[in-house]
Parts: structure tokens; C-alpha cells; sequence
């Protein structure tokens, strides 16, 4: 590890050091009971983040509420899972399109042959 050669004076280490200064946090007030709070932060007065109980302080406060917003995501999910057979069946309806189409061709030529050689 480095070791300095020489001392450094109190001068030059209190130039290094004058951009050390404290900051005032950032705060605002919580809407619903109005307490001052620091930003990003649950409300220590009502329990309160961005108008959503999340806090055991609150008596509306859903130890499930963790699990109901997972759930949420998993709907949109199956939305675009369900979506999905919709395309498989129209193709399976082309196929079978397909199918007929090439029987009837078989038919048409099958009857085309018996009256070739009737006559």
C-alpha cells in the first residue's frame, strides 16, 4: 500500500475538504394527513406512500396487498396466452380449407376420368 512521504498540512487538507458540506434532505407533504416526509418514503404519521396503505400502521393496511399486485401482472399474461390458440385456430380452419379444396379437385378429376372412359 502507498504511504506518503510527507505530511500534508492542515491548510491543504482543508482546501480537499471544503466541498464536504451537508445537504438538506428533500421533503414534502403527505396527502393524506398532510406531515411532512422525506421524499420516496412511507409517511411515519398515517402509513401512507403515493395514496396506498402500505404501512401496519394503517387500519386499512392488506398484509395481501403484496400478493394482489403480483397477480395483477399475471392477468396481462393470459390475456396475450389466450390471443394465441385464436391464431392457432385460424390456421388449422386454413389447413381444413386446404384439405377440401384439394378433394374436390379429386372428385373433379375422378369424374372427369369416368366419363372419358365411358365414352
Amino acid at each position: 500500500m502507498a504511504v506518503p512521504k510527507k505530511r500534508t498540512g492542515a491548510s491543504a487538507q482543508g482546501h480537499r475538504r471544503a466541498n464536504w458540506k451537508a445537504t438538506v434532505p428533500a421533503t414534502t407533504t403527505c396527502k393524506k394527513c398532510g406531515a411532512i416526509v422525506p421524499t420516496h418514503t412511507v409517511c411515519p404519521e398515517c402509513g401512507y406512500y403515493k395514496e396506498v396503505a402500505v404501512s401496519i400502521k394503517n387500519e386499512n393496511y392488506k398484509a395481501d396487498a403484496k400478493a394482489e399486485a403480483k397477480k395483477a401482472p399475471a392477468k396481462k399474461a393470459t390475456k396475450k396466452k389466450a390471443e394465441k390458440p385464436a391464431v392457432e385456430e385460424t390456421v388449422v380452419e386454413a389447413q381444413e380449407v386446404a384439405v377440401e379444396e384439394v378433394k374436390a379437385e379429386e372428385v373433379v378429376e375422378e369424374t372427369t376420368e369416368t366419363v372419358e372412359t365411358e365414352e
